[in-house]
């Protein structure tokens, strides 16, 4: 199978964007997608909604805190 790229609500963490994609797997629902470098080094491609997606460019901060959504540092 393959692990869900939705941010959970109960995360927490902080990282720096590298990459931006878009993409519609099913034809009708198009994705934002986030590649972040966390700050314990790890790499992980999050799904974020557009108004975010739109407002971040590679080597912005990201927080993302308990309970919250991601937002820009």
């Amino acid at each position: 199978m393959f692990g869900s790229r939705k941010v959970h609500k109960d995360e927490a963490w902080e990282g720096v964007v590298n990459d931006k994609s878009r993409n519609m797997p099913d034809g009708s629902n198009l994705y934002h997608y986030l590649e972040v470098t966390f700050t314990d080094g790890k790499t992980k491609k999050i799904r974020v909604d557009r108004s975010l997606w739109d407002s971040l460019n590679p080597g912005d901060q990201i927080v993302k805190q308990a309970g919250s959504d991601p937002v820009k540092k």
